[in-house]
């Protein structure tokens, strides 16, 4: 569970003026957490727990962490590592492909017992769920469309997984080009899979149209953008926003 550090610019890419904003740092896990109040010590024993069972599953099953094709759990694994599982079965990708959707929701849903109001991003992974609907920008590097892009996401819509993949930009692993590829999921833990496994398709603009289908298939995703040179693909529960409007 280690990665390289990246300054993250993009936590300005979501704002709810309502809420409270603090950060929760537990080793490389590194999270924006906005809430009703400030809830750090609340949020720092969920990052806690779910680490602890996610590095104790690894010690134990060492291709957990390696693999990039779906492994399967073992039958006595806790429900957050057979989560990974599926969701990486889902999108044909490896269970750490959805390890920052999965603490992100988890510590989410952790923090609703204290809060009407959760967001929690994690490496450019968000769940949601907030009284209003809220605008999410999608962080496209140095891309034509650079600070101009965003996702409106209606209230009752949330709880909802928002989570970003790229080619050019941050630490995990990808086989793609693409600026930035964005899935809107009810489950984080498939979002952050599946922004993986669509983003690993996007090589050339010429791929775009392809890789927009390819996303529809993967059950559970509701909604795709995908961001490569001076072209982007959209589909599902979408609906694009300049980011300074």
């Amino acid at each position: 569970m280690s990665e390289k550090y990246v300054e993250r610019s993009y936590r300005n890419s979501f704002k709810n003026d309502r809420l409270v904003y603090f950060n929760v740092k537990v080793k490389q896990t590194d999270l924006r957490i906005g809430a009703d109040s400030d809830l750090h010590y609340q949020a720092f024993a969920s990052v806690d727990k779910y680490r602890e069972i996610v590095e104790a599953y690894i010690a134990k099953h060492p291709d957990f962490l390696t693999s990039f094709s779906p492994v399967k759990a073992s039958p006595n694994a806790s429900f957050l590592i057979k989560k990974m599982c599926d969701a990486a079965f889902d999108a044909d990708v490896g269970p750490m492909a959805a390890i920052a959707g999965a603490i992100a929701q988890e510590v989410g849903k952790d923090l609703l017992k204290y809060s009407e109001q959760v967001i929690v991003e994690n490496g450019g992974d968000v769940f949601i769920q907030c009284k209003q609907n809220i605008k999410v920008g999608i962080f496209t590097g140095e891309s034509p469309f650079k600070d101009k892009l965003a996702i409106n996401i209606q209230s009752n819509y949330m709880p909802v997984g928002v989570c970003t993949s790229s080619g050019r930009i941050g630490p995990s692993v990808s086989f793609g080009k693409s600026d930035a590829v964005t899935i809107l999921s009810k489950s984080t833990y498939l979002a952050d899979a599946a922004a993986t496994a669509v983003a690993n398709r996007l090589k050339s603009t010429d791929d775009l149209e392809e890789t927009i289908e390819y996303a529809q298939s993967i059950k559970g995703v509701t909604g795709v953008v995908a961001v490569i040179g001076n072209k982007i693909g959209a589909w599902g529960q979408v609906e694009l926003v300049e980011w300074n409007s």
